[in-house]
Order: structure tokens, then C-alpha cells, then sequence
């Protein structure tokens, strides 16, 4: 239903580790954003990320309920959901098609809560009679061949991140600084549940932490790079892969530490007086700012323009604290820029309505051979 001054009705959707996030927005002007959490024991009774679709789906539809639109999705012109864990392919607005929602029912690529982003905007979007999309996949790939390069030649770096909230945290910072995104050089810290740090250079993300891999800082719940070998001997040892997998992936971090995913807490810990709760939010401010110093040093690659800014968002990035100790350690490199207001949702609409006005090609998801 457009309105008046012809702006599309958009309904974006957008499943993370902890909560369940949908909008509805008129063009780019949001009419409301909510956001249910999911305590992990919610999750855990799930069973794995394909048992969630069931309650995922009654979180979006319950907001809908709140917001007004207690008897279905209403009228929107286009549903956008949160890309997920598919072949690795270029940036941009990709339809929702029946080869994406196959890879995504078996997790082919891998397994996140972010693949039911799009069955649940294909869900609503059948219900509105509207096209379905998703933006900014998180498999993104436009990784230089020199940055897929590993010391093993049977192992090669693959793209998993935060491309979404990245891609339009630099352009927002492109924004403020007067410069075209397209003609600069950026580093994103993408500061949540998950950490990731990219290499912004002329519009493509050459380099990234690929945080479901193991790579790059410590999150929230993430365990970050570890001694590779101590790994090993772990599982000869015994360990069980799946447990470890999980533990690395969604019970490290903060979470290891400190019993609490939840920055705030542990900020609240040491202004109580808890040391170790200081030494750990110093750590993650050094893990952070080691990658950031690292992906600096790729985007002297092809040229020597000089890096813009380092751009922090996500979550963490609302801490003065860490956002403080991250840039004490490297203003050396560029000015910093702490955009905690950066709105993924908005990043869906905003492809959305794009889509819609054909200002950017909708492209059409292919499986690998």
C-alpha cells in the first residue's frame, strides 16, 4: 500500500542469536521497530535453529499484533528478511527463490539464526501478495584472491560477517565526513553477540573476521581466534566436536568469563569495584583494536590513499567505556567514529525500497555446482 506521497510499505525481519527483530517502515521512515528476546533456554528447548521457524514466526506476528495489524501482515509492497548462511556471492538485493529457501532448510552453508530470515519473509510476503528479498547477505564475498590465501592450500578464508550493518555504518560515516563511500577507505567494527572487522576499500569489503569460522576478537559469546593446536589435542583427548563447536561459537567471550553475554552487567561489575570484570572489558578493547590494526594494514593493497575513519557499531559500541578503550589504542590510524545508531532494519528497507524503484538490480540466488 503505497501512501500518499508514493512510498512503499515495507515489513523487515530480522532473527539474531538472542532476539527476534521486525519493523515496518514507509520508505525509509520507520512507523514502529520491536524486538523480542529469546532467553537462551527458549532457544535451547528449540532444538537447533530449523525447530525456532515456529516461534520466530509468532514473534513477528505478535509484533504485528501490537503494532496494528492484529489479523496478518496488512499490506506491504515488499517483505525483506535478514540474509543467511549461503554460497559465498556478491553484495546487493537478492529475491527470495526456492533454491535459497532449499540451502537454507538444511543448512548447507552453514547453521545461524540468521537462515530463517528469509522462509520467514517469504512466509509474509506470500501473505501480502509482495515480493520477498534479502540485503547484504552475511556470506557477502569481495575478499581480494590474496586475502583467501591460509598456510594450508586445502584450506582456503571464506566471508562470514556483518555485512548488512557494516555496509551501511560506512556509508552513514562516508555521510558525516563529506566524502563518497565509494571513493574511501574504511575499518567496521561490528561490536554484538558476534564481532566483525572489515576492510572497507572503495565500496567492497576486501578483508573480513570471519567470526563462525573462529577468526578475529572475542565477542559477547564468541571465543574468537584460538591456539589452533591446543584444539586438536583437546579433541584427541576426547572432546566432543559439536560441544566444542558450540562452545566457541555461542558460549565464549564475555559469556565464558563472566556468566553474562550482556556488556552492561559486566560494566556494572566493575564500577562495583570486580577487577576481573575490568581486565576483561580492557581485554576485548585489545582484541578489537589488534584487528582493527591488522585490517588497516590491508588496504594499502592497490593504493595509498589514506584510511578515512574507523568506524565502530553494534551493540558494544553504545559502551563509552569500550568505545574509549578501543580508540585510545588506535586514533593512530584515522579518526574514530562510534555509530551505535545504526539500524540494520533500516538497512533492509533502505534495499528494499531501492529494489522496488529499481534503482538496484534484484539479483537472482544460484546454488553451486
Amino acid at each position: 500500500m503505497k501512501l500518499s506521497d508514493g512510498s512503499p510499505r515495507i515489513l523487515c525481519i530480522n532473527p539474531g542469536s538472542t532476539s527476534t527483530k521486525v519493523a515496518v517502515f514507509t520508505g525509509e521512515v520507520p512507523v514502529f521497530s520491536d524486538e523480542e528476546r529469546h532467553p537462551k533456554e527458549q532457544i535451547a528447548a528449540c532444538g537447533g535453529v530449523r525447530g525456532q521457524l515456529a516461534l520466530r514466526r509468532q514473534a513477528v506476528a505478535a509484533a504485528l499484533a501490537r503494532h496494528g495489524c492484529p489479523d496478518g501482515p496488512g499490506d506491504f509492497d515488499a517483505v525483506a528478511g535478514r540474509g543467511g548462511l549461503l554460497a559465498p556471492l556478491p553484495g546487493g538485493v537478492y529475491a527470495v527463490n526456492q533454491g535459497m529457501l532449499d540451502e537454507l532448510a538444511v543448512d548447507a552453508h552453514g547453521e545461524h539464526p540468521c537462515n530463517l530470515g528469509a522462509p520467514l519473509a517469504q512466509a509474509f510476503a506470500q501473505a501480502a501478495g509482495c515480493p520477498a528479498y534479502v540485503v547484504d547477505p552475511p556470506v557477502t564475498d569481495e575478499l581480494r584472491d590474496i586475502a583467501r590465501i591460509t598456510g594450508l592450500p586445502r584450506i582456503q578464508r571464506r566471508t562470514v560477517f556483518h555485512a548488512l550493518s557494516q555496509r551501511m555504518a560506512a556509508r552513514l560515516a562516508a555521510e558525516r565526513l563529506g566524502i563518497p563511500y565509494e571513493q574511501s577507505k574504511f575499518v567496521v567494527a561490528h561490536l554484538g553477540g558476534g564481532v566483525s572487522v572489515g576492510a572497507h576499500d572503495c565500496g567492497r569489503v576486501v578483508d573480513v573476521t570471519n567470526g563462525l569460522d573462529g577468526e578475529g576478537p572475542m565477542s559477547a559469546e564468541r571465543a574468537g581466534t584460538l591456539p589452533a593446536l591446543v584444539l586438536v589435542e583437546m579433541v584427541r583427548d576426547g572432546a566432543d566436536p559439536d560441544a566444542l563447536r558450540r562452545e566457541i561459537l555461542t558460549h565464549g567471550g564475555l559469556y565464558a568469563y563472566a556468566g553474562t553475554n550482556d556488556l552492561r552487567v559486566v560494566e556494572e561489575r566493575f564500577r562495583a569495584g570486580d577487577e576481573q570484570s575490568g581486565r576483561l572489558i580492557q581485554a576485548l578493547a585489545y582484541n578489537v583494536a589488534k584487528a582493527v590494526g591488522g585490517m588497516a594494514a590491508t588496504l594499502f593493497e592497490a593504493t595509498d590513499t589514506p584510511l578515512s575513519a574507523v568506524v565502530l557499531t553494534g551493540g558494544m559500541s553504545r559502551s563509552g567505556h569500550l568505545v574509549a578503550e578501543i580508540t585510545r589504542r588506535v586514533r593512530f590510524l584515522a579518526p574514530v567514529l562510534a555509530l551505535p545508531q545504526v539500524d540494520e532494519m533500516q538497512a533492509l528497507a533502505r534495499g528494499a525500497q531501492l529494489a522496488l524503484a529499481k534503482d538496484v538490480p534484484v539479483q537472482e540466488y544460484s546454488a553451486p555446482c
